[in-house]
């Protein structure tokens, strides 16, 4: 990998996959980096929050694009800076092809991190927060598998150490067009 131009790692994932630790692993092995969580957009809004849900709403679905929008402008603003740029976030299904194009900083790693379901159920239930309600891991994993465009680098991290991860990340990770 080039180590003159900012790089984009755009990692992603069901939830308790793994992307915080890793992002952030991988944030700190990058001599000067940002790590962009894209979560952190949805918090933003206050009144008049649209969660996401298995059968979301109009307002719902414009709010996740919104929040994507605004995390790809933060990636580009840090990159722009000279900045290496891990961002994370749930993103599944045809979002996944879109959030990289609104990306414009090249080059571009998609990860897309898939333990196997089991492995996640074990994850969440060890976390002190919940990130499943409306959906469950099976849910959200048959999303990830099924409609989910196989872009960028799959890793299933079922076995691996997050130092693991990282070093396969950055050894095996390619160029997004």
């Amino acid at each position: 990998m080039d180590g003159n131009a900012a790089r984009v790692f755009f990692i992603t994932g069901v939830q308790a996959a793994g992307k915080s630790t890793v992002a952030q692993a991988l944030a700190e092995r990058l001599p000067r980096s940002a790590h962009v969580r894209g979560d952190a957009f949805r918090r933003f809004i206050v009144g008049g929050r649209a969660d996401m849900s298995p059968d979301p709403t109009k307002e719902a679905l414009a709010q996740l694009r919104l929040r994507y929008r605004l995390a790809a402008d933060a990636v580009d603003t840090y990159a722009e800076a000279g900045f290496d740029v891990v961002l994370q976030d749930v993103v599944l299904g045809d979002m996944l092809p879109w959030v990289a194009a609104q990306i414009r900083t090249r080059p571009l790693y998609v990860v897309v991190l898939a333990p196997q379901p089991k492995v996640v159920a074990e994850r969440e239930m060890a976390r002190p927060k919940r990130a499943y309600g409306a959906f469950t891991v099976d849910d959200l994993d048959e999303v990830l598998r099924q409609t989910t465009p196989r872009i960028g680098l799959w890793l299933d991290t079922s076995d691996q150490t997050v130092e693991e991860t990282v070093n396969e990340i950055l050894e095996r990770a390619v160029p997004h067009d």
